[in-house]
């Protein structure tokens, strides 16, 4: 070990000691009172300080939330993990499942249905919930639940012709990427809490189509949006691609066979290499490139941040290069930048192509990024460490 490798993972275990302290001593305690909602049931979508906003509320909060507060119990949170689970969760079930079993996509602060679509998205999410949940919640009915879920997204969504699945109830949106990801880290979740061979298998159909069909194999670029044939939409809508998403797709193919296959690896870490190399402009990973790797939103999220991080640090523990403990110390530089706000646990969602930070509201959605890349941060440090 090299003076430059212990200096890299030095600065990179200071950043995890960081993160992690915020999310129990800040974060957790913020969203776990002030975006819980102990009247009408559920999370709020936003929270502008410590007042929670009356606005309509997606369906994939409710989930992340579970999963956050999940997670956040297993890096050591005291907080009442189990009950917020299954407030979240009862509260899900209660307002968003339609009648064909699915979950439609947005309700009022009421509960009042505002938009019946149901989007793959959202059933990823709902069986991420289900999946997380069970790392608090041992329960044999969660399990049963995830699989009658995944069931109906099987029947009601897969492509009648060809692999994958569709975007969403009613049918006629354009095929998407990123649905397809988050199915990918919920059959990931669920191979860690049960034993359930479709899971497996719907892992694998995924990474194949990814490797197959999103990722160019000459450029290594992955793209978003398609048309029923998997041929990219024209125009600029097929020719976006996202440096956060090469990041968080490159982390779920190296948590799925990225330390067995080379196949796997040079894809995951070519993702890595492209986001790395064109996708972060002063010092944060931007919203959206064009596929000839020309800047096409500089504006920059806080989860893009979030996604380099746990690209890095898996990549990091796999390799042991030095390098990737360097790129994670300057994702969780960016994280901090986006954290440091005058409410405690709270953070900034946005900054400009200017450099500015967006003073607004915090979405509550964000929370899920910063508990995993929190998670796999220690998860890195610690192995690193042994």
């Amino acid at each position: 070990m090299t003076p430059n490798d212990d200096a890299a993972f030095t600065e990179t275990g200071k950043d995890q000691i960081r993160l992690l302290k915020w999310l129990l001593d800040e974060a957790c305690p913020l969203w776990s009172t002030h975006g819980t909602d102990r009247v009408r049931g559920g999370f709020h979508e936003r929270l502008s300080g410590t007042q929670a906003l009356q606005e309509p509320r997606r369906a994939r909060v409710q989930p992340r939330q579970v999963s956050s507060f999940a997670q956040a119990a297993l890096l050591g949170w005291k907080g009442d993990a189990p009950a917020l689970a299954a407030h979240g969760l009862d509260y899900f079930r209660k307002y968003y499942r339609r009648p064909d079993g699915l979950y439609r996509t947005l309700i009022g602060p009421d509960g009042a249905s505002i938009d019946e679509r149901a989007l793959l998205y959202d059933q990823a999410f709902g069986l991420l919930g289900l999946a997380e949940a069970q790392r608090v919640i041992p329960s044999t009915a969660l399990a049963d639940e995830g699989r009658k879920l995944r069931s109906t997204v099987f029947q009601l969504l897969r492509r009648k012709r060809g692999p994958g699945f569709e975007t969403a109830l009613p049918l006629g949106e354009p095929l998407c990427a990123n649905p397809h990801m988050h199915l990918f880290e919920v059959a990931l979740a669920w191979m860690e809490t049960n034993d359930d061979d479709e899971w497996h298998a719907l892992a694998d159909e995924i990474a194949a189509l990814a490797l197959s069909t999103f990722i160019d194999p000459a450029s290594g670029v992955l793209r978003e949006h398609y048309e029923g044939d998997w041929k990219r939409l024209p125009g600029t809508p097929g020719r976006i691609i996202e440096p956060g998403h090469h990041f968080e797709w490159a982390w779920l193919l190296l948590r799925w066979e990225g330390a067995s296959r080379p196949d796997v690896r040079r894809a995951a870490f070519k993702l890595i290499d492209v986001a790395e190399q064109h996708g972060v402009r002063n010092g944060v990973a931007v919203n959206a490139l064009l596929d000839d790797l020309s800047m096409h939103d500089s504006s920059a999220r806080l989860w893009p941040q979030t996604e380099r991080l746990k690209a890095s640090a898996l990549a990091a523990r796999l390799t042991g290069e030095a390098r990737y403990w360097t790129m994670a110390h300057a994702a969780a530089t960016a994280v901090f930048r986006y954290l440091e706000t005058k409410v405690p646990g709270s953070w900034y969602d946005k900054l400009t192509a200017a450099g500015t930070l967006i003073d607004e509201p915090a979405p509550a959605s964000t929370f899920y990024h910063l508990t995993a890349a929190a998670s796999q941060l220690t998860a890195s440090v610690a192995k690193r460490d042994i």
